[in-house]
């Protein structure tokens, strides 16, 4: 799975909505100390920033080289590039080790993962009481009642090319396994609703569903998910290539404690 983000993390980085400041803010308010975060699949090294604004320190990891080669660098974040075949007591030395840490945070990410094994490594790492575990996602855009009903039905095309862990995000996680207390941001089968509101323009969202990995799963298989013609359908929909419109990203959280 790491050399399909590979191939897609310049776009990528283009691609993803910003999450809003106050997800930190109030994160933070759920642990008792905030010394050490740990920033999992960090990607481009987004929420790891946003995590930095409240830690000491913050170290972000990823199993795919490419997309921390696009990392934003900060004086609070270190970089770690995690191969899948790093050992579980490996990587929690790494971190920190035994309850040292206050915050895990994945963001838009967890449904790839080992969950059992990664789950295990986080309640080895976390700090108990007081360290809290946060996974978010996002998957609908809402833009307009036209560009919406254009854009399902663009979608009903890529369901082929989706990997199955992905169902996860179709359900807003309330299907993922998530054996954590409650601190009152989302539990299992019960996650938190929340909006991204942005500035988009329609090339910024072709940006963004290129960078499906659904999208780059068919183009391997000799499917362009995306030819002139549905490119042209939706831009119409949206109401011209230039246009900046208030989009919605749909977005869900789960966040909660060891349970001692």
């Amino acid at each position: 799975m790491a050399g399909l983000f590979d191939k897609q993390a310049a776009i990528y980085l283009d691609a993803r909505p910003t999450y809003p400041k106050d997800w930190y803010s109030m994160l933070a308010d759920c642990t008792s100390h905030h010394s050490l975060a740990w920033d999992v699949g960090t990607g481009n090294g987004q929420a790891a920033i946003g995590v930095a604004e409240h830690y000491e320190q913050v170290i972000g990891t990823d199993v795919s080289e490419g997309q921390l080669k696009y990392a934003i660098p900060h004086p609070k974040v270190r970089y770690v590039h995690t191969p899948l075949s790093m050992s579980d007591d490996e990587l929690v030395t790494l971190i920190g080790g035994e309850g040292t840490v206050d915050l895990i945070t994945v963001a838009q990410a967890v449904h790839w993962f080992d969950l059992p094994r990664f789950y295990s490594v986080v309640t080895h790492l976390l700090r108990k009481p007081g360290g809290v575990l946060a996974l978010w996602g996002y998957k609908d855009i809402k833009v307009s009642p036209i560009f919406d009903a254009a854009g399902l039905s663009w979608f009903q095309t890529t369901l082929p090319y989706w990997n199955s862990k992905v169902q996860h995000v179709y359900d807003d996680y309330r299907t993922l396994p998530f054996p954590f207390e409650s601190v009152g941001l989302g539990s299992e089968g019960n996650p938190l609703l929340l909006d991204i509101p942005k500035e988009v323009s329609f090339e910024g969202y072709l940006g963004l569903v290129r960078s499906w990995s659904a999208v780059a799963t068919a183009k391997e298989q000799g499917v362009d998910l995306l030819p002139e013609g549905v490119v042209k359908e939706l831009e119409t929909a949206w109401g011209g290539a230039k246009l900046v419109r208030t989009v919605v990203y749909k977005a869900f959280m789960l966040a909660g404690k060891v349970k001692l």
